[in-house]
């Protein structure tokens, strides 16, 4: 086997025996030849296109079938075994489509054409030969940028499906992801071409996030400053995490007047403020962080968990039989949940102890999103105008178990008392309960909202630019980002097609970027890892 798509692979260089997330090497060989065969249906979708031959439910499973390959997904073999058959059906489906219609269809090697066995032990016979490291003769920079654009489209399709699930659908960011995904098996591209794919990943992305906006905010109401609080209550508990919004919703609905106070973990502490979601009488606090402490946190919670989306990571034995799954999410011998119907969650909340007792805790404050934040942009000018806010950091991104992540938390401890420091995705765990007091009423630290919030993120940059007349790069602003999965770098990839310079990230820099392509990114855009704490604040501060 070899990964290097997350932050933490092996050595910083790529897990070559078992994945640091706990992915096997069969399951990894089943990944790759899943992007394999979707690779082959793009190429039609793309030659479809071209002659009016649109498949909404092509697009719809390609999308699911790239995000049950981001990190900490679906570790399910089975279920990567359907993925694939059913891959191949669409593929031979839209072929004779396309060729009906009189498109392009006599593909003579590569996805769209190969043989795929239709069983697990074919499969993986078949997988060491469409690898990352299939080809040893590969140029280095392309295989670079083919990776990047490959992780870039994983986040984008797992955006895409968010958004596709709340109601918000764009026939462009489904013609690029079909777009990208074909171009990567295209020789005839170079490096210039690649990178101008790569940015327009991040472009599309762009109008991807603002559709999940769009779709959580019609559905739920816009995000208003809401305290939540950490402790916890007296009675039956489930808890939820992930990203998903409409398993949470699900969930308070088939809950409701039963006794059962619901508990958000990791990236669904937004949630609160939603005022469709806060509504719900028993939808209480926020339990846990992310990755710092999971397994114990799990262990200790005295009722069911559902886990949404892409999550954290593996359930330990210990709490396997209380852990629940839905959307694309699978372990084996985890229950999963396919058609939100969340009453074996219910029935388990009701059958564990629950809490014997009110524990009070901290609390934090959610739901500064772009519509809170500009609500008060004269506020926040003035105080900038004045002096009293002399700088804004934005401090977020994913949250990861390797060591070196402690560094965020001494970032935000050191932060200036005349400094703002916006955040965002679950690296926010790191310090998201400190209390960093207020300028002028302005809260010191504003939580944006899940890692798609980023869209928020960039319009209130936005907005402070138009603001002081300046561009986003000459703002008091900078941006220290964790990166993990692949989410991480879709965002990261929008970033950059807007032209934003000086950004930090860390804790490493991800493996798949080679040293040329690092070097442009260097020179174009001043991409630079994290020091300490320490440097890094003197370096953009003085």
């Amino acid at each position: 086997m070899f990964c290097y798509q997350c932050e933490q692979t092996s050595k910083g260089q790529g897990c070559t025996i078992k994945a640091v997330c706990g992915k096997s090497e069969d399951t990894t060989a089943l990944q790759d030849l899943l992007i394999y065969a979707v690779k082959g249906l793009s190429q039609y979708a793309v030659e479809g296109r071209k002659v009016s031959v649109v498949d909404a439910e092509v697009d719809t499973f390609a999308c699911e079938a790239i995000f049950s390959t981001l990190t900490n997904v679906d570790f399910d073999e089975a279920r990567f075994v359907e993925l694939i058959n059913q891959s191949n059906d669409h593929r031979d489906e839209l072929r004779k489509k396309v060729e009906a219609a009189g498109g392009f269809f006599d593909f003579k090697e590569g996805p769209a054409v190969f043989e795929f066995a239709t069983d697990l032990a074919g499969m993986l016979a078949q997988a060491t030969a469409v690898g990352i490291q299939a080809d040893a003769n590969a140029d280095a920079d392309i295989l670079s940028l083919q990776q990047l654009l490959i992780y870039g489209i994983k986040g984008l399709a797992a955006y895409t499906d968010h958004a596709r699930i709340q109601g918000q659908t764009d026939d462009a960011v489904f013609e690029f992801v079909h777009a990208g995904m074909a171009a990567t098996l295209d020789a005839s591209l170079s490096v210039d071409d690649l990178v101008g794919l790569v940015l327009k990943c991040g472009e599309v992305n762009l109008k991807a996030m603002e559709l999940l906006y769009l779709g959580n905010s019609g559905n739920y109401g816009i995000p208003t400053p809401t305290t939540v609080p950490l402790g916890v209550k007296a009675g039956k508990a489930i808890l939820v995490s992930g990203h998903d919004l409409k398993d949470l919703e699900e969930i308070l609905k088939q809950s409701e007047g039963k006794g059962i106070n619901v508990y958000t973990h990791g990236e669904m502490l937004p949630c609160h403020a939603y005022p469709g979601l806060k509504k719900y009488d028993h939808f209480y606090g926020h339990y846990g962080t992310a990755w710092q402490n999971q397994g114990a946190e799990f262990d200790a919670f005295p009722g069911p968990i559902l886990m949404t989306t892409n999550c954290i990571q593996q359930p330990k034995e210990t709490y396997k039989d209380h852990i629940f799954t839905t959307g694309l999410v699978g372990w084996p011998g985890v229950k999963h949940i396919a058609d939100k119907d969340f009453s074996a969650v219910v029935e388990k909340a009701l059958a564990l102890p629950g809490f014997t007792e009110d524990t009070k805790g901290k609390s934090v404050n959610v739901g500064f999103g772009h519509d809170t934040v500009l609500g008060i942009a004269d506020t926040v000018v003035g105080a900038v105008k004045a002096g009293d806010i002399r700088h804004f950091f934005l401090v977020g991104g994913c949250d990861g178990a390797k060591p070196g992540r402690n560094y965020y938390t001494e970032f935000v401890e050191k932060v200036p008392d005349d400094c703002v420091v916006l955040t965002l995705a679950c690296g926010k765990f790191r310090f998201f309960d400190k209390d960093m007091g207020d300028i002028g009423g302005i809260p010191r630290l504003l939580d944006v909202g899940q890692c798609n919030d980023a869209f928020s993120a960039i319009k209130i940059a936005v907005a402070l630019a138009e603001a002081f007349e300046c561009g986003v790069n000459d703002l008091p602003l900078s941006m220290v980002l964790s990166w993990y999965e692949q989410k991480a770098v879709v965002i990261l990839l929008t970033l950059l097609h807007l032209g934003i310079k000086n950004i930090r990230l860390g804790p490493t820099l991800p493996a798949f970027i080679s040293p040329n392509v690092l070097d442009v990114l260097v020179k174009n855009f001043n991409l630079m890892p994290i020091q300490t704490a320490d440097e890094d604040l003197k370096a953009i501060l003085g």
